[in-house]
């Protein structure tokens, strides 16, 4: 249909709409939604009426088979923040009322249950402000997640401020009660929808009085598991709030049902902050703590120290001659060499910079491309042999914190890295000293300083020198119960022995703080709720296994800062899509750090806007949960705004509340993973993991713990089932039956087929040939980018051939009016963000079915999922065929099968 033709129909569907519209809402709605909001879903409706008027009775013909390029353009798709309303599109009859109604939730087979049913959790996040919400919005609030499907909260970040955004009163320690009433009152109507509540108690709350530095981690994080004053801090507010009685509920936190899980401290690991340098600097109040905790440690476990000498395998040798050429800069870039790859751009010149007028090179980054890597200072044709100790010593500032990595690798393929180290730099001249022994002898070979391209401004160096000879092991002056604790930037100055003591010790010291935290809740508070650590991103899994549950977060194309971290205008989400890459995107990353025999949950998950591909987002994350058969999967955040739930406009990088695709697509993800559509993957591998594995893996490469680690392919996850074993001798088996998805297809099209008897689904690229999805065929018309999301659940019936209701979802991109790009790669629009209302894409396709078309009905549906504008249904060699497309300005639709079939 063209645009003019449409536009000659409109008058004629207002006035059938003005008299006798079947669209038309109750006095109840008409009360209880504002002007704009009614004026947007009759403009809609009327559109709908139209081109239905026009489409089955004016044209007297079916609708056209895809969209004509003119109508592919970007129309008006707002769902309303307080939506309840009944239909096709309302999945709250899947939800068990009310929440803990069957008692606690338990652990029973390594999975959630209650009672004796299994529990998954669909959930989302509210966070600062939107956690307290005022009584009559929290009863909407609560009404509308449960329509789609929601059955699971995690209160986020309720501790980063005092009220109004924040629970604290002004004084920073007490609970505002106002704030506690809000909180109250949303978790009783949450549980009366059969949602559950997932309390976070340290999130973002910085320790009033005590002191930060530069480069501290945020929140003080690692430092609040061994600082004593902290942690009675994080055990003032646990009992302050999960002994509180809910009045709404008459129950305490420690007691709610409906309280699935607690988790005690957000995205924080003591040795993941250490192994990331956070606390390289550290203030003397926090040092010397975790100093006398390590040298006790140190005393208990060597008789003495010269036990502790030859355990560590110390060795000191003199300094022999300086092995650089032209080691002062006096000669500019003589034997130097500045490497710019990909976009990166630097330029450097040797100035009088240095302390006493000395020499120093200065280094200006221009231009950086997000990996750190492609700008670099290296001097190769250098030996080391092994086993042998050498000494690098060098000064270097720069214009703000920055760390540079400082390596002897390899000059020829492979690359691999002999030792590497990092230094902080600050605005002031600091010296650094490493000293290393290569455990591999190469005589091509080069000293590196990376990472200078992850973000643009000028770095200083001076007086470099690389000598054979130190002392290893053991710093100077290091004697019994005097040893300082390690710093990451000299790090790999130690022995390897002595970096496993120490990783062991940071290991111990925060296992110590996760076990004591979960007895003090268990059984000072009674707490009956299931506790979860933090996540495995951030510590150890080994660790995380003492609790109950565990935890991780992803995310695909997460913001990226350039300059200031969380800078407004400065920044860049890279616009690609994730369905059916070859790597899997962020899938196989999440799936290696499952535990056996524990329930797993990713409490954040989400593909950033204004990524034009998010649609795919909670059904690719819903489907592969259910086929690792996880236990729950929370997006990340339905909103982090206060009192501003109408905002009818995507607002920011990770709400989802007002992302009219992302809401739209979350019944159907109900389905595949909630009502359990998808069923687990067949096949499953299990890989052993030791103890003291661990341990050697985590001194070399960090806190997180994967199964890639011990030899599973990461893609392996796409097909099977994966975990880490940490009790037996691990298992593999094999498949007994085919999956219910597809992961890129074999004609090359980067596209995820799901196929279920209730469900099926085409995500990623949406061209070329038919999909044929178990009796289901869908043909793809033309879409703006090429990619769709189509969806087609079965609400009634037990397949696609039953009596009852289809819901068909079909997404493409999404973005705001007046959104406006800052290039042409779609990657940033700064503070550009537009204004209301959200736009939407239209996606035009044929859907054929495996029943007759006698009877068959279908309709395009309104913002509210009520059945606007009828469809055509043709017959197709006796099957049913709806044809869809931006006529209808929708994204979702209702197909009717009838009884007697």
């Amino acid at each position: 249909m063209t645009v003019e033709r449409w536009r000659s129909i409109l008058p004629l569907a207002r006035r059938v709409f003005a008299s006798s519209c079947s669209f038309a809402r109750t006095e109840h709605e008409k009360a209880a939604t504002k002007a704009k909001d009614s004026l947007l879903n009759r403009l809609h409706q009327c559109r709908c009426f139209a081109l239905g008027v026009g489409i089955g009775l004016l044209c007297g013909m079916p609708a056209a088979r895809g969209a004509e390029p003119g109508e592919t353009s970007l129309f008006p798709f707002v769902l309303p923040w307080d939506d309840d309303r009944l239909g096709v599109t309302n999945v709250s009859g899947w939800l068990d009322r009310p929440a803990g109604g069957r008692g606690p939730v338990v652990v029973k087979d390594g999975h959630l249950f209650t009672g004796n049913e299994r529990l998954r959790l669909l959930g989302v996040n509210l966070c600062f402000g939107a956690n307290f919400p005022r009584h009559g919005d929290a009863t909407k609030i609560a009404a509308r997640l449960a329509k789609f499907g929601v059955n699971a909260v995690r209160f986020h970040h309720m501790d980063m401020q005092v009220t109004p955004n924040g629970i604290f009163a002004v004084d920073g320690r007490t609970l505002d009660t106002e704030q506690l009433d809000r909180l109250d009152f949303l978790v009783a109507r949450l549980k009366e929808h059969g949602i559950y509540a997932d309390l976070n108690l340290h999130v973002s709350r910085t320790y009033p009085d005590l002191p930060a530095w530069e480069g501290m981690p945020s929140f003080h994080k690692g430092v609040d598991q061994f600082f004593p004053r902290m942690i009675e801090w994080q055990r003032e507010y646990a009992r302050a709030l999960l002994t509180h009685t809910n009045p709404y509920t008459k129950t305490r936190y420690a007691d709610e049902p409906a309280v699935a899980l607690v988790e005690i401290n957000n995205e924080n690991g003591l040795f993941h902050e250490w192994w990331d340098g956070g606390f390289d600097e550290m203030p003397a109040i926090y040092a010397d703590e975790l100093g006398r905790q390590w040298n006790e440690w140190l005393a208990a476990r060597h008789p003495d120290f010269t036990a502790l000498k030859k355990a560590w395998g110390v060795r000191s040798e003199p300094l022999g001659h300086e092995l650089l050429v032209n080691p002062d800069f006096a000669h500019g870039l003589d034997g130097w060499n500045l490497e710019q790859h990909g976009d990166a751009q630097a330029g450097a010149r040797t100035a009088p910079d240095a302390p006493g007028g000395a020499p120093a090179l200065r280094v200006d980054v221009a231009r950086v491309d997000g990996v750190g890597w492609h700008v670099q200072l290296n001097q190769p044709k250098l030996s080391f042999a092994r086993d042998t100790p050498f000494t690098v010593r060098f000064q270097a500032k720069s214009d703000g914190p920055r760390r540079v990595l400082v390596s002897a690798m390899q000059n020829h393929a492979p690359w691999k890295v002999l030792w590497f180290g990092e230094a902080s730099l600050s605005q002031n001249w600091k010296p650094f000293q490493f000293t290393f022994q290569p455990d591999v002898e190469d005589g091509n070979a080069r000293l590196t300083l990376s990472q200078l391209g992850e973000r643009t401004g000028p770095i200083w160096v001076s007086a470099m020198s690389l000598k054979p000879g130190g002392v290893s092991g053991l710093a100077e002056n290091e004697r019994a119960g005097h040893v300082a604790i390690f710093r990451k930037r000299d790090y790999a100055s130690r022995t390897p022995e002595a970096r496993r003591d120490w990783v062991r010790f940071l290991c111990d010291t925060e296992e110590r703080y996760w076990t004591g935290m979960a007895r003090f809740l268990k059984d000072d508070l009674k707490v009956k709720s299931l506790l979860v650590g933090t996540q495995t991103n951030w510590s150890p899994a080994t660790i995380q296994s003492r609790l109950d549950v565990i935890d991780s977060h992803a995310y695909w194309q997460h913001p990226h800062f350039p300059g200031r971290s969380w800078d407004p205008e400065n920044w860049t989400v890279q616009n690609v899509p994730m369905a059916g890459r070859p790597d899997g995107g962020t899938l196989p990353g999440l799936a290696i750090g499952r535990v056996a025999g524990k329930p797993f949950l990713c409490t954040e998950y989400n593909h950033s806007a204004p990524n034009t591909y998010s649609a795919e987002t909670l059904p690719l994350i819903a489907a592969f949960a259910a086929l690792q058969d996880w236990d729950g999967v929370f997006a990340f955040a339905y909103s982090h705004r206060k009192d501003d739930w109408d905002a009818r406009r995507i607002t920011s990088f990770f709400d989802i509340d007002q992302h009219p695709l992302k809401m739209a697509t979350l019944p159907a993800a109900t389905a595949l993973f909630l009502r359990g559509d998808v069923r687990p993957f067949p096949a499953q591998t299990c890989v052993p993991v030791a103890s003291a594995a661990a341990i050697e893996r985590a001194s070399v490469a960090g806190s997180f713990l994967g199964a890639d680690a011990f030899g599973v392919d990461r893609q392996d996850a796409l097909q099977r089932r994966v975990a880490l074993d940490l009790r037996s001798s691990g298992e593999k088996t094999a498949a007994t039956a085919p999956a219910d998805w597809t992961w890129g297809l074999p004609d090359g099209r980067k596209t995820v087929l799901i196929d279920t008897p209730r469900s099926k689904a085409v995500i990623g690229e949406f061209t070329g040939a038919p999909f044929l999805i178990g009796g289901v065929r869908i043909e793809p018309g033309p879409t703006r980018q090429g990619w769709a999301v189509l969806t087609v659940t079965a609400r009634d019936g037990a397949d696609f051939k039953a009596p009852g209701r289809l819901l068909l979802t079909a997404t493409g991109m999404a973005e705001n009016t007046g959104m406006r790009w800052k290039n042409a790669d779609k990657t940033t629009v700064g503070q550009d963000w537009g204004n209301a209302p959200s736009l939407v894409e239209g996606v035009a396709a044929a859907i054929t079915l495996p029943v007759s078309p006698d009877g068959v009905r279908a309709w395009a549906l309104d913002t509210r999922g009520l059945r606007g504008a009828p469809l055509v249904v043709k017959g197709t060699m006796g099957r049913a065929t709806i044809t869809i497309g931006p006529q209808f300005q929708t994204v979702w639709y209702e197909i009717e099968i009838p009884q007697g079939r």
